[in-house]
């Protein structure tokens, strides 16, 4: 049996919030899909959404990266320090 819909969320973090989305999409999305759907831009001011640094669930993804049900895309912010 195939997914119509995948139920993913889409989650943004900075030291003092986060921002979880959670959304419904057609089968076949992929992150930029979600990204395009959660529209981070109008709900946190000044994010910007690099496409290099995306992951699902702590695995690098690209913005071509096909969502499964369940799937929590999330925004990575660069490091402010080396660790």
């Amino acid at each position: 049996m195939s997914v119509a819909v995948l139920e993913v969320e889409v989650a943004y973090a900075v030291p003092d919030r986060a921002w979880r989305i959670a959304l419904r999409l057609p089968a076949g999305a992929t992150v930029a899909d979600a990204l395009a759907a959660a529209d981070l831009p109008a709900r946190i001011p000044g994010v910007v959404v690099d496409p290099g640094a995306l992951a699902v669930f702590g695995q690098a993804a690209t913005p071509e990266t096909r969502l499964h049900p369940g799937d929590r895309v999330e925004v990575l912010r660069p490091l402010l320090a080396d660790p």
